[in-house]
C-alpha cells in the first residue's frame, strides 16, 4: 500500500515519545524526553499546548478526568492538567539514579506498565526492568535484564502483550491475564537488525497485529502475533519512535520521531524529523485502557 504522511506539528523534539489517544475529548499527547515536555494537539483545529515538567519525562497515559499519569525519571506522578500540579502515585527505581524510567502504557488491567532503561552506559547494560504500577501505588517488578525497556502493547482481545529491549534488540510476546495482570509463556518472537530497524515503541491493531517503530531504519514494521513481517513501511523521516492509533473511527496512526543526534545533513534532507507524524490505515486501532480503569 501507499500512505500519505504528514507532519501535523514540527515541534522539533528531542525525543518525541509517548503518543496516547484520548478518545473522550479527541486530541492527542505525546512527551518530549529531553526537552521535558509534556504536549497536547487537537487534530480538528490544529491547535497545540505543552505543559513542562520539572524532571525527564519518558511516558505518560490517560488517569482520572483532566489529568494524566506521568512517568518522570524516578517515578509514576499524576499531573492535574488544571492546576498543573504533580503529586507521587509510586517511585520507581529511586535506588538507580544512573537508570530513568522509558516506554510506558497502560494494559488492560488498568495499571501502567512503565520500563526503565540504562541512562548512562554505552552500550547499554542489563540494569533496567518493567514494572506494574497499580493507581494506589502499588509497584510490582515483572520483567528483570533490561538495557532499554521499550515497546509495550496488547492486542484486542486483551490476552497478548508484546515488550521490547531496543538494545536487545528483540521483541517478547506473553500470554496476558486481563483479570490479575499476571503475565506467563515468554516467547522471543523477533530479533531485529539495525537495518530492518530497532524496535521502538509500539502498538496493535484489533487484528492482533504488532506495529513497531523502526527507529534506526526510518520505517514503521507491521508484524504478526508470531513476528512475520506483513508490511514494512518507509516514512519520510529517519527517526520513528512510537506509533499510535487514534482518531474517531481508530484508523489514524499516530508517530513520533526524535530530531536529537541527527547530523545537519541528515536534518536538511529531512528537516521535519521530530515532529509529529499521521497517516490514514486501512485497520483500527486496539484500545487503551486509562490508568485506574481496566478494559
Amino acid at each position: 500500500m501507499s500512505y500519505q504522511i504528514d507532519c501535523l506539528v514540527d515541534s522539533r523534539d528531542g525525543t518525541g515519545e509517548s503518543p496516547v489517544w484520548d478518545a473522550r475529548n479527541n486530541r492527542l499527547f505525546w512527551v518530549d524526553i529531553p526537552g521535558k515536555k509534556v504536549q497536547m494537539l487537537d487534530p480538528a483545529s490544529g491547535a497545540t499546548r505543552t505543559w513542562m515538567m520539572p524532571k525527564v519525562i519518558g511516558c505518560l497515559a490517560l488517569f482520572e478526568e483532566n489529568s494524566l499519569a506521568v512517568g518522570l525519571k524516578d517515578g509514576v506522578y499524576r499531573f492535574d492538567l488544571s492546576t498543573e500540579q504533580l503529586t507521587l502515585i509510586a517511585g520507581i527505581e529511586t535506588d538507580k539514579p544512573d537508570n530513568r524510567v522509558n516506554d510506558g502504557k497502560v494494559g488492560p488491567d488498568g495499571a501502567f506498565w512503565v520500563g526503565t532503561m540504562d541512562d548512562l552506559n554505552m552500550p547499554k547494560l542489563p540494569l533496567a526492568a518493567l514494572y506494574r504500577v497499580t493507581a494506589d501505588g502499588k509497584v510490582e517488578k515483572k520483567v528483570s535484564d533490561l538495557k532499554v525497556s521499550n515497546g509495550l502493547a496488547w492486542s484486542g482481545d486483551k490476552k497478548t502483550m508484546f515488550h521490547s529491549d531496543s538494545r536487545g534488540p528483540w521483541v517478547d510476546r506473553y500470554d496476558f491475564d486481563a483479570a490479575t495482570g499476571d503475565i506467563s509463556n515468554r516467547t522471543r518472537i523477533l530479533e531485529l537488525t539495525e537495518a530492518e530497524g530497532r524496535p521502538d515503541g509500539g502498538a496493535c491493531d484489533i487484528e492482533g497485529n504488532y506495529w513497531s517503530g523502526g527507529i534506526s531504519a526510518g520505517v514503521i514494521n507491521k508484524f504478526s502475533r508470531d513476528g512475520k513481517l506483513l508490511e514494512k513501511i518507509p516514512l519520510p523521516f529517519p527517526t520513528p519512535t512510537m506509533p499510535c492509533f487514534g482518531g474517531p473511527d481508530m484508523k489514524t496512526l499516530y508517530i513520533t520521531s526524535a530530531r536529537g543526534g541527527q547530523s545537519d545533513e541528515t536534518l536538511a534532507k529531512a528537516p521535519l524529523t521530530g515532529g509529529l507524524f499521521a497517516m490514514r490505515v486501512s485497520v483500527a486501532g486496539a484500545p487503551v485502557a486509562r490508568f485506574g480503569q481496566p478494559l
